[in-house]
């Protein structure tokens, strides 16, 4: 087989170097330039799957840079997951004496054994409001990568 004629499929492992930042140029979220790359397995949940699209037909030595629209990557921003917990409940699922600060990131757990993450936005005598949405859902993203390796 053709080494050159490679191509990422949905089902490959990669080693690869990528920077994900938001369009405006306000920052890397992530960046493996300049450090060790990034191994990943496509198809398992390692990567959003919009980014993983992006990836998908790239061969062996390519560097390319994605640029997508609010919603593309992480989803558009829902009303719906901004949620007020009250401290009862907080205090029944988790660590009574926890101190909950806007900004803060707070991870749940689900009945199936999974993990959710909320970010606290207020903090009432009562309750507390979350934002469950992806840090990053209706931000422009951009994503640069260049395929290193593909098995």
């Amino acid at each position: 087989m053709n080494v050159a004629a490679v191509s990422v499929k949905p089902d490959s492992y990669l080693t690869l170097h990528y920077r994900l930042s938001l369009a405006d140029g306000e920052g890397d979220v992530v960046n493996t330039f300049g450090t060790n790359p990034a191994t990943l397995q496509m198809g398992v949940g390692q990567m959003a799957e919009p980014l993983e699209r992006c990836l998908l037909g790239l061969r062996e030595g390519v560097r390319q840079v994605f640029e997508l629209g609010p919603g593309e990557a992480f989803g558009e921003r829902s009303p719906d997951l901004i949620q007020r917990v009250t401290h009862s409940l907080l205090a029944r699922h988790g660590t009574p004496e926890t101190v909950y600060e806007p900004g803060d990131l707070v991870e749940f757990p689900t009945p199936d054994g999974q993990r959710f993450a909320g970010v606290v936005k207020e903090v009432h005598d009562s309750w507390v409001l979350f934002d469950f949405n992806h840090p990053l859902a209706g931000q422009r993203v951009r994503l640069e990568v260049e395929i290193l390796g593909i098995l």
